[in-house]
Order: structure tokens, then C-alpha cells, then sequence
């Protein structure tokens, strides 16, 4: 099992505590955004720490492991793999492949001498099964594309502006390190993940069998990254295209893409956080670098790449995020975490006053004293305007979280 792994220490840190606890530990996310080599990096954690260690694995996505099918067939391989004198540790790879797996996490976990960890790419499933059969019993782990950090660190290059326009361009999956340094490569890479991800985890999985609405909701979505979006709205568009579809059945469709890790939705709160909008919310991709796919590199949109690369950012550093509303007024994020608040406004360019004062404008009117940033692109911007901080992209994406 031992092999070489780039380390991605946040989440090993976040899972560390829950290692031989009598918790399943489960970790879900997108196809692609690096579940397995955490589980690998896992692997090798526990083999470092206890060499008496018996180490069952499974992976669903590899052909050996086809035979295993429902749990019936699951708890007979691990049964027949677990050792008398030993701690074993069972680790399986997109387990939703597996019929009523949540049947034989159970089994398992009655047994003391069984530590278990498991990953998946659909957040209904995990979480509803789970809940179901096991609650309380378990501990779960997002975990997401590459933060800019990251994306550095994997690809070996210095933080700068080439940098983050590569960030911006091509996203944060982790494989993009093994391709050549050439978009086109880079790309096709991209479109065959999407390709998996809506075959595998939304048609398949849902039976769905108008693909082609599928396609075009998803576009969409990529053209209105981070525009308020409501169902009817949807469906309202959809008609004037000759395409009749209701708002239930664009909601039911949005579930499956929010389920797969597709997309994030966003619901709105007012600036006091005490009302919650029931309508128009907003949606951003997992992955920058699908949704450029999605749209075309041509049609390369600057001001919603921005706005999502740092909502997904703000995604991994665990703040509860809603967009802002104060009349007419919008603060693209509200975020919350530990009893705290922060409001932060993303914009491309403050290139003149009037952007400046409606960037700014809209945070000043808030009069608490909880921290407030305008993010954009500016080099040479003011720092601050009473008291509301201005951070370059750049500076957000390597520092904000981690001070």
C-alpha cells in the first residue's frame, strides 16, 4: 500500500483525532478531487503507527473488486481477510457502488477490533443511508478540489500572477499534475471527468432520460455562476427556448447535481442573518476548471470565476456561507464560523469610483463590527476605506483562513 502520496495535510489533520475511535470515518466529495489518495495517505498513516496493522482495501473503480456487488458479497471478502491477533483496518473506495453497504458498515462496526473508512461521491446517498441505519455512529469529511495553496504545492511553482491565471483557467483537480503543460491536454482530461460525473453519479444513478435538459441545465448554471437563480426562472428560460419543463422538475434536477458535488447552492439571508429566502439562490461549481469546460475557454467568464474560486476557498476553510441581502442591496458573502462573522464583497476591477463606491458602499451600510473585505484582481488599489479591508486574489487565496 505504501507509495508516494502529496500529502494533503488539512484533511489528514481533520481526520487524525478519529483514527481507531469507535466512529466509521467517511470522506465525500466530487469523482476526481482526490477521496482515494486521501485514503492512501490514510493507509500509510496508520501503517507508520501501528506495523501490526492488517490492512483490508477495496476499490470500487478497479475490476478486482467487481465481484463485490451488495453487502452480502462485502461482508464475506472483509470476513475472510480479518485477522485474529491484529487491529484491522478496512478502507473502501466509492462504497455507494455497493448495494445496502450501509447494511454491512453496521455489521462491522459492532465488532471492537475493526476501525472503518470509506469514501463516496454522492451526498444523498451517504448521508441519507447513513443517518438512517447508523446515526451518531460516524464522522464525516468534505473534501474538495485543490486550494491555491495546494495547486502550487502539487504543481512545484511560485505564487504568482502566472500562477493564479492558471489556478483560474484550469482548477484544482489533483491528476492535472501528471498531464503536459498543455491546456488543450488539459482540457480534454477535464471534459472526460465531466462526461463520468454526469454518466456515473446523475444518469446512471437517477435514471435519467432526458439528457439533453440535463445538458443545457448544466449550462446554464455555468453561464449564470453566481447570479441569483431561482426554479421557475429556469423553467421560465427554458419555454422561451421551446423546451417545456416545470420548477419541480428543474428543483429535482438540481438535487441530483448538487448531490454528485457538481454544484454548491447558496441560499440568501438578510444582513442580520435572522430570514432566510426561500427563492432565488445562487449556485457555484466544485471545480473552476468544469465549469470553464462547461462554458467554453473562449467564453472564459473573469467575474464569476473570481466570485466562485473564492466561495470555494471560504468552502474549505468550514464557514457557513449565505449571500447577503439588505434591501436593494447585496454583499456577495456572508460567513460564518465559530460565532463569528465576515462579509466579503468580489469583484474583477475597482477601476473606477463608481465601482469603488458600490463595492464599498454596500458593506459600509452595515454597521456591526464584524470584519468586512472587498476581493479583486487590483494591484495598486486602496488598502482599505474606512475600516473595510481591500486584499488582492492572490493574497486572499494563500493567507484568508490561515492567520
Amino acid at each position: 500500500m505504501k507509495q508516494q502520496i502529496i500529502q494533503r495535510n488539512y484533511y489528514l489533520k481533520k481526520i487524525e483525532p478519529f483514527i481507531d475511535k469507535n466512529l466509521i470515518k467517511v470522506i465525500v466529495g466530487q469523482r476526481r478531487v482526490g477521496k482515494s489518495y486521501l485514503l492512501l495517505q490514510l493507509i500509510n498513516y496508520v501503517q507508520a503507527n501501528n506495523i501490526d496493522s492488517n490492512i483490508i482495501y477495496i476499490d470500487k473503480e478497479k475490476f478486482e473488486f467487481d465481484k463485490i456487488r451488495t453487502y452480502i458479497d462485502l461482508i464475506e471478502y472483509c470476513s475472510s481477510r480479518i485477522s485474529e491477533t491484529k487491529k484491522n483496518y478496512i478502507f473502501i473506495d466509492e462504497i455507494q457502488d455497493i448495494e445496502s453497504f450501509e447494511k454491512a458498515l453496521r455489521h462491522f462496526y459492532s465488532l471492537p477490533e475493526i476501525d472503518l473508512y470509506c469514501t463516496g461521491s454522492n451526498a444523498k446517498l451517504l448521508s441519507g443511508e447513513l443517518a438512517t441505519y447508523l446515526s451518531g455512529r460516524y464522522i464525516e469529511t468534505k473534501i474538495y478540489s485543490l486550494t491555491y495553496n495546494e495547486f502550487l504545492e502539487f504543481h512545484k511553482i511560485d505564487n504568482s500572477k502566472e500562477s493564479l491565471d492558471k489556478y483560474l483557467r484550469i482548477g484544482g483537480l489533483p491528476f492535472l499534475i501528471n498531464l503536459i503543460n498543455d491546456e488543450e491536454t488539459v482540457f480534454e482530461y477535464l471534459k472526460n471527468i465531466f462526461s463520468t460525473i454526469i454518466y456515473k453519479d446523475i444518469i446512471t444513478r437517477y435514471n435519467v432520460r432526458n439528457h439533453s435538459f440535463l445538458e443545457n441545465l448544466i449550462k446554464y448554471l455555468a453561464l449564470n455562476t453566481g447570479n441569483l437563480i431561482s426554479a421557475k426562472k429556469i423553467s421560465d428560460f427554458l419555454k422561451s427556448q421551446n423546451i417545456k419543463m416545470s420548477p419541480q422538475i428543474v428543483l429535482e434536477y438540481l438535487s441530483y447535481l448538487q448531490n454528485a458535488f457538481l454544484i454548491f447552492k447558496v441560499k440568501r439571508t438578510d444582513i442580520h442573518g435572522k430570514k432566510v429566502f426561500e427563492t432565488n439562490e445562487k449556485y457555484y461549481f466544485e471545480d473552476i476548471g468544469l465549469k470553464n469546460v462547461i462554458t467554453g475557454i473562449s467564453n472564459f467568464q473573469i467575474n464569476q470565476v473570481l466570485e466562485n474560486v473564492v466561495y470555494n476557498h471560504l468552502k474549505v476553510m468550514d464557514y457557513d456561507i449565505t449571500v447577503g441581502i439588505s434591501g436593494e442591496k447585496e454583499i456577495d458573502f456572508i460567513c460564518m464560523k465559530a460565532g463569528k462573522k465576515i462579509y466579503i464583497q468580489v469583484t474583477y476591477l475597482l477601476s473606477d469610483k463608481k465601482v469603488i463606491e458600490r463595492e464599498f458602499g454596500n458593506l459600509s451600510v452595515i454597521k456591526d463590527n464584524f470584519r468586512k473585505i472587498v476581493v479583486s484582481l487590483d494591484e495598486y488599489a486602496p488598502k482599505d476605506i474606512e475600516g473595510i479591508e481591500h486584499i488582492h486574489l492572490r493574497d486572499f487565496l494563500t493567507n484568508f483562513g490561515n492567520e
